[in-house]
C-alpha cells in the first residue's frame, strides 16, 4: 500500500464518509474478492487503497481509490489492486475445481465463467483459403482468410481472432491446470508488453458440418488475457488434424524435449491417454470388437515395435494414472502436484519415487488385459486397488485430520527452532512426508508383506507383490505397523530439528536409523532399532 497524503489528511468522520461512498460505488462488494463488505460488522478490518498504484503515476484522489477487505489487500501482496482482483477471481475458480476433486482450474473453467465454449464453427475450405461466419453471436459477416500448409507436419491451418464463445478447451490433449505463475503474465500484459500469445487449436466437423475450435496449447497466456477482460483471442487453428499426433507432440513437448513445464502427474496422464489410444488402434487394426481385450500389454509392445520404449512407458503411465485419479485414493488430498510447497506435505515426485517405485510393476504383462476380471484377480486391477488402499491407509494414519494447511510447512524446522508452537501431529505429518523418510518407510511396508507370506509359506513374485490378493490378516499387520511407527518419539522431538531433520538426507541415512537406531554421525534417534515382529505384536496386545 503506497503512502497517501490524501488519506492521512482525513479525520475519522471524513474517512468513514469516504468508505461509505466507495461502498456504494462498488455495490457493497470488495474490489478484490467481489464478496460483500459490511461497514458495521467489518469496521476496522477494511482498507482503502489506490487502484492505479502511486508508483505507476496513479492519482492520489478519490476516483483512484477502492474499498477492500484488509485481509484481501494484504494477503495478496497487492501493490496493484487490479492484479489482486484478477488473482482473486482465479483463486476462487481454483478452489471450486479442487473441491470437485480436480487438480485445479484450467482454461475450460475460465471460458465457462466468461461465456466461452458455447458455439461451433462451420468452415468452408477452398484452395488456399477458408470461409466462416459467427452468426451464433450475431456477427453475420462472412470472414475469408488464407490457409497454409505446414510443410513439416503436413497439416493445414489458418490464423484467426475468435470470440470466446467459439473457443473450447481440449482437456484430453492438455490436462494441465493453470499455475500461480499466471500472475506474472497478467502483470506483463497490464504493462502493455507484447508477447507471442497465439494459442494452438484444432477443428473438425461433426455430422452437421459444424465443429468446436479446441484450444490445446497456450492456455496460460489465453487465461491471463481472459482474466484481463479480453473477449476474443488469436489462435492458430489446425484443420481436421490427426489428434493423436497433437497428443504425442504435446506429450513430447513436456517430456523428452522439455519445452513445457508439465508437472509429473500431467505427464503420466498424457501417457495414459496415448496408451488407451494404442489399445483402440490395435483392436481396429486386428479387426477386434471394442470389448475384446484378449491381448496383452506385451502384444501391444510387439505390435507397435517402432515405439517399443514409448509403449513400455505408456503402460506404466496408465497404471500410475489409474492410481492417482482413483476416487478412493485419499493420499492425493495431501499431494502438491508440481513440487513440495508449504501447502501440502507431499510432492507428487515423492509419491512416484516411493509408493510407485516400490509397488508398481514397471514392465509389460504377458497375460490378456481382461484376464481375471470376472474373478476379481486381474493383476493390474489388484495392483491398483491394493495400492490405493495402502496409500489411503497411510494417509488416514499420518495426514487426515492432522495436517493443518494454515500452518503449512514453509521453513517449519526453522520456525520450530525459533520457539514457534507447532502441534505434534502436524510436525509428524511434515517429517514422515520427507522423501528420504517416506522411502525408507515404504521399504519396511514391503518387508511386512514379504514377512507375512514367508510366515504362511506362500511363494510370491516379489516384483509383482501386489498382483496377488492380500488377505485381511495382512492388512491388519500393515495397519499395526504404521500405527506403531506413527508413535515413535522422533517424529515430534523438537531437539532433533537441528541435527536429524535440519537438512535433506538420502535414503541410506534413514535406512541406517531404522536399522541401528542411530544416524550415520552417531546421533541417537530411536531408543532401539525397529523390530518388525515387536511392532506388530505390541499392537495386537
Amino acid at each position: 500500500m503506497g503512502h497517501s497524503a490524501y488519506l492521512v489528511s482525513l479525520d475519522k468522520q471524513a474517512r468513514e464518509d469516504l468508505e461509505k461512498r466507495l461502498h456504494s460505488r462498488q455495490s457493497g462488494k470488495c474490489f478484490i474478492c467481489d464478496r460483500a463488505i459490511d461497514l458495521i460488522l467489518q469496521k476496522g478490518d477494511l482498507d482503502v487503497d489506490h487502484i492505479d498504484p502511486l508508483v505507476e503515476q496513479g492519482l492520489d484522489e478519490e476516483n483512484n481509490f477502492a474499498l477492500t477487505h484488509a485481509s484481501c489487500n494484504r494477503s495478496k501482496g497487492a501493490s496493484d489492486l487490479r492484479i489482486a482482483r484478477r488473482m482473486a477471481e482465479f483463486e476462487i475458480l481454483q478452489s471450486a475445481a479442487q473441491d470437485k476433486g480436480e487438480r485445479g482450474a484450467n482454461l475450460g473453467h475460465l471460458l465457462t465463467k466468461h461465456g466461452g465454449g458455447k458455439a461451433k464453427l462451420i468452415i468452408q475450405r477452398e484452395a488456399g483459403k477458408v470461409k466462416y461466419s459467427m452468426s451464433a453471436i450475431g456477427d453475420n459477416k462472412i470472414y475469408e482468410v488464407p490457409s497454409y500448409m505446414d510443410k513439416l507436419s503436413g497439416m493445414e491451418y489458418f490464423f484467426a481472432v475468435l470470440p470466446l464463445a467459439y473457443l473450447h478447451h481440449d482437456d484430453r490433449i492438455n490436462p494441465r491446470s493453470i499455475g500461480s505463475n499466471i500472475r506474472g503474465l497478467i502483470e506483463e500484459f497490464m504493462k502493455k508488453r507484447p508477447q507471442l500469445h497465439v494459442s494452438l487449436a484444432w477443428w473438425a466437423p461433426d455430422a452437421e458440418g459444424a465443429g468446436e475450435v479446441k484450444v490445446f496449447d497456450g492456455q496460460h497466456k489465453a487465461a491471463a488475457q481472459i482474466l484481463l477482460g479480453v473477449e476474443a483471442l488469436p489462435v492458430r487453428v489446425f484443420l481436421e488434424p490427426d489428434t493423436n499426433v497433437l497428443l504425442q507432440a504435446n506429450t513430447n513437448a513436456g517430456g523428452k524435449l522439455r519445452q513445457v513445464a508439465f508437472d509429473p502427474a500431467v505427464m503420466r496422464h498424457l501417457g495414459s491417454s496415448i496408451f488407451l489410444e494404442r489399445v483402440q488402434q490395435y483392436q481396429q487394426m486386428k479387426g477386434l470388437e471394442k470389448n475384446d481385450y484378449s491381448f496383452s500389454e506385451s502384444d501391444l509392445v510387439k505390435f507397435f515395435k517402432g515405439e517399443h520404449r514409448e509403449m513400455q512407458r505408456y503402460i506404466v503411465d496408465s497404471a500410475r494414472a489409474a492410481v492417482t485419479k482413483h476416487k478412493d485414493n485419499r493420499l492425493m488430498d495431501f499431494v502438491e502436484w508440481s513440487g513440495k510447497t508449504a501447502n501440502q506435505p507431499l510432492s507428487y515426485s515423492a509419491v512416484e519415487r516411493t509408493f510407485f517405485s516400490e509397488f508398481l510393476y514397471m514392465k509389460a504383462l504377458t497375460t490378456p488385459l481382461d484376464d481375471g476380471m470376472e474373478r476379481g484377480d486381474n493383476p493390474r486391477y489388484l495392483e491398483r486397488e491394493q495400492l490405493v488402499r495402502l496409500m489411503t491407509l497411510f494417509s488416514d494414519i499420518f495426514f487426515a485430520g492432522k495436517w493443518d494447511p494454515d500452518v503449512g510447512g514453509r521453513q517449519l524446522e526453522s520456525r520450530l527452532q525459533k520457539g514457534e508452537m507447532i502441534k505434534e501431529e502436524h510436525l509428524r505429518a511434515w517429517r514422515v512426508a520427507r522423501e528420504e523418510i517416506l522411502g525408507s518407510i515404504v521399504e519396511w511396508i514391503r518387508l511386512v508383506i514379504e514377512n507375512y507370506f514367508a510366515y504362511t509359506g506362500k511363494m510370491v513374485d516379489k516384483k509383482r507383490i501386489l498382483h496377488v490378493k492380500l488377505p485381511e490378516e495382512l492388512w491388519d499387520r500393515l495397519s499395526a505397523f504404521l500405527i506403531n511407527l506413527s508413535k515413535l518419539p522422533c517424529w515430534v522431538d523438537k531437539n532433533l530439528s537441528n541435527t536429524v531433520f535440519g537438512a535433506k538426507q538420502n535414503f541410506d541415512f534413514w535406512r541406517t536409523i531404522f536399522k541401528t537406531g542411530k544416524s550415520t554421525s552417531g546421533v541417537q534417534v530411536l531408543a532401539q532399532p525397529l523390530d518388525l515382529n515387536t511392532l506388530i505384536v505390541e499392537y495386537k496386545n
